[in-house]
């Protein structure tokens, strides 16, 4: 289960749609990367239940009361991070796909209007452009910008009028499937782990009264 929790969220911290947005910067502003916390808590999560399970088995093994009880704390920890992960994600879901529109209809105007920095603000458009395959940031902008600024969407015209390419809707959609991913495997681990604990606190029973008898 550590192993999957672990490659679960490696595959999500390396995503390419994911890091080709988040790694952008416009002038000295960095894109919002409050999306990783979520994912590094997993993933320090699933290195340890993998350690924590050899720990636990080798316990069991060797009928040790004081590895079990080591064993049962590490999953109580564990389990509260799993707790905190839940929670960051649930309060944090809408507000993380905001940050990043901010920052996109910021570059977005930079492009549009020819302000300071106008090149960076065109490399980051197009970047979220090429990566969600969208234009514009409303009906409005998503049907019209890419007849006159061809530069910075993609040249199919024709296509954006019969296709909804608002990169809002599609930033939504990209961090909503991802923390909806996390909110899964937290859920997943979270289930295991009350298992685990069930089970660890049986075994250091059964070894205590074996020992009295």
């Amino acid at each position: 289960a550590g192993g999957i929790i672990l490659g679960v969220a490696l595959w999500l911290r390396h995503d390419s749609q994911t890091t080709n947005i988040l790694y952008l910067q416009l002038g000295e502003k960095q894109a919002p990367n409050t999306f990783y916390v979520g994912i590094y808590i997993l993933i320090a999560v699933g290195a340890v239940m993998m350690f924590v399970g050899f720990l636990g088995c080798y316990g069991a093994i060797q009928e040790s009361q004081c590895l079990l009880g080591t064993f049962f704390t590490c999953l109580v920890i564990l389990f509260a991070c799993e707790v905190a992960a839940g929670i960051w994600g649930f309060v944090n879901k809408d507000q993380i796909a905001k940050d990043v529109k901010q920052f996109y209809d910021q570059a977005l105007q930079q492009a549009l209007m020819g302000e300071p920095d106008a090149n960076n603000a065109k490399a980051v458009v197009k970047t979220f452009h090429e990566t969600l395959d969208c234009c514009g940031s409303n009906i409005l902008t998503a049907t019209f910008t890419p007849v006159w600024r061809d530069d910075l969407c993609r040249k199919d015209p024709l296509k954006n009028l019969f296709e909804n390419s608002d990169c809002h809707k599609k930033i939504d959609e990209l961090f909503s499937g991802k923390l909806y991913l996390i909110g899964i495997a937290a859920v997943v681990v979270a289930v295991i782990m009350i298992f685990e604990m069930i089970l660890s606190m049986v075994l250091c029973c059964g070894i205590r009264n074996s020992s009295v008898y």
